[in-house]
């Protein structure tokens, strides 16, 4: 692997200040196993001397997918709701490795997407392999081929270096392993994401087959977005920070289209480049675009080796931001300096009324590292593969921020609870879809247990209460809390939590628990345990 000092870059022409010199042209361009769907291709396991072996250090969650693909009926001890009908999608990081080589970070795994498909009281599931260039070229060359989160195609000679720099600056060596998150669209479609933007694979949600890649047909170009658009029924809202001149553009697409239209544009506040955006938060009214001092860093995207912080780098002097755009207008109503923080995850955002309807406020939840950009290189495979029992997991808490609409150049940032509520770890949130963007009560998570070095909790938080309640079985790793709601609920927490464990021995299961309750109403055990999943959605069926 090779890496080369800024001077042999500017001999080349390469700028490698805060800015990336992108050009402008080529900016824009850019259980029980049965009813196996079709016999199962076996991933290549790695030499014993390139994994470790200890039961204990080895976790199933951070193994590589046994196989490609499978598919079958879960035996359901417990009752499935016969009200649950559709297909519950989890997308993620699931193959970390190829050939003998073992990736580095969580997310540099090729994307593994997992069906949960309820139906009468009965549950089939299955998961398969994401198709996307980067993984079918790692297959075919047995090699990693595009720029993963970490990784970086090994380079033979210097001018091979410089041949994959130039492909970088045109977004063509920028992986599509869309490993991140799944929506479903308005129109019906299904889409898998990661933070590149050729990254958006369109998937089948019964066969899970990669059916190809989702083309923007707009003419914004841009090689980045916000790996978590805002998704409903009549609407996709999502980000695109421009890294030529410091700012975001707030973009919408209808249903049934491929266009992405502007709303507005944000100026950053401060800073040589965008802050990270891996999600954002929207009112009924309004957008917020969060400005971390975590920020995207030329210098740390063309190395060939990573950093601590990967792709970026924090700069606590250029302060942090929060601007609010009018959805309507487009206009940049307010900007306000919060103190320092680190999210990868907002929650949900509200307005706040005075007594004659006026919204003097604008509440935004988020789960929030106490402006620790730690967190990152804690995700290291490594540090995630052998975990010795000391209590390492970086402190979390649900982050509230309070942003003024009254002129106000300051917002504040408190916690929304006591963080011991939920052992202090906190991430992976889920609320009712129906009060996206409205005044609510209840979110589901990941918390801790401690001591512990990943969230190893399910968790309730009740934002009224002040409290929370905690789902834990010792030794195992539960992905994303994901709620669906009761159809014809009145409450708010009316419906199910559905979670995918990876357990401890190297089996795993799929879990239903009682949104109101919080008690476990049914489990199904794997024919064999999955990794660590992402983020999901659902589809209903029609």
């Amino acid at each position: 692997m090779l890496d080369f000092d800024q001077s042999c870059h500017r001999k080349l022409g390469f700028s490698l200040e805060n800015k990336l010199v992108f050009g402008r042209k080529l900016y824009k361009q850019a259980l029980t196993i049965a009813r196996v769907v079709s016999p199962s291709q076996l991933a290549i396991v790695p030499s014993p001397d390139k994994e470790p072996v200890d039961p204990d250090q080895n976790h199933v969650a951070w193994t590589s997918v046994k196989q490609e693909r499978w598919e079958g009926e879960l035996v359901v001890q417990g009752e499935i709701p016969l009200w649950l009908k559709g297909t519950y999608l989890r997308n993620g990081p699931g193959l970390w490795h190829i050939e003998d080589y073992n990736f580095r970070h969580l997310f540099d795994g090729y994307a593994t997407l997992v069906k949960l498909h309820f139906e009468d009281g009965r549950l089939i599931a299955g998961h398969r392999q994401i198709e996307s260039e980067a993984y079918k070229a790692a297959k075919k060359n047995k090699k990693i081929c595009f720029r993963e989160f970490s990784e970086v195609p090994k380079h033979e000679n210097f001018m091979a270096y410089v041949g994959d720099l130039s492909k970088l600056l045109s977004g063509s060596s920028l992986t599509d392993n869309a490993n991140t998150g799944v929506v479903k669209l308005g129109d019906g479609r299904v889409v898998c994401l990661t933070e590149t933007q050729k990254g958006s694979l369109v998937i089948d949600p019964n066969s899970l087959e990669t059916l190809g890649r989702f083309e923007y047909s707009d003419s914004l170009g841009g090689l980045i977005h916000s790996a978590h658009p805002i998704v409903t029924d009549a609407e996709f809202l999502t980000l695109l920070p421009d890294l030529l001149k410091p700012g975001y553009l707030v973009v919408r697409m209808e249903p049934g289209t491929n266009e992405r239209k502007v709303i507005g544009r944000v100026n950053c506040s401060g800073g040589p480049a965008p802050g990270w955006v891996h999600s954002f938060p929207v009112t009924q009214h309004y957008v917020v675009v969060p400005e971390m001092p975590l920020r995207y860093c030329a210098q740390n995207l063309l190395r060939a080796e990573p950093t601590p912080l990967y792709k970026f780098q924090w700069h606590p002097q250029s302060k942090a931001f929060l601007h609010v755009m009018c959805k309507a207008s487009g206009k940049v109503v307010t900007s306000v300096e919060v103190p320092l923080f680190v999210t990868f995850h907002f929650i949900n955002a509200y307005e706040e009324e005075d007594e004659d309807g006026r919204v003097t406020s604008i509440i935004a939840d988020c789960c929030e590292h106490h402006a620790d950009t730690s967190i990152l290189d804690q995700l290291r495979l490594k540090n995630l593969r052998f975990f010795k029992g000391e209590d390492v997991l970086p402190d979390a808490r649900v982050g509230r921020f309070k942003i003024p609409l009254d002129g106000s150049r300051n917002g504040k940032l408190e916690a929304a609870l006591d963080a011991d509520e939920h052992g202090r770890g906190m991430d992976m949130c889920s609320i009712n879809p129906a009060y996206l963007g409205k005044k609510y009560r209840y979110a589901y998570a990941c918390g801790a247990q401690r001591p512990c070095h990943f969230p190893n909790t399910l968790t309730k938080l009740d934002f009224v209460e002040k409290k929370a309640k905690n789902w834990y079985d010792e030794g195992a790793v539960p992905s994303e809390p994901f709620f669906v709601a009761r159809p014809g609920a009145t409450e708010e927490d009316d419906g199910v939590v559905i979670s995918l464990i990876s357990e401890k021995n190297g089996g795993g299961y799929a879990l239903l628990l009682d949104g109101s309750t919080f008690k476990e109403i049914a489990r199904a055990k794997l024919p064999y345990g999955l990794p660590y999943g992402l983020h999901g959605c659902w589809v209903p069926k029609k």
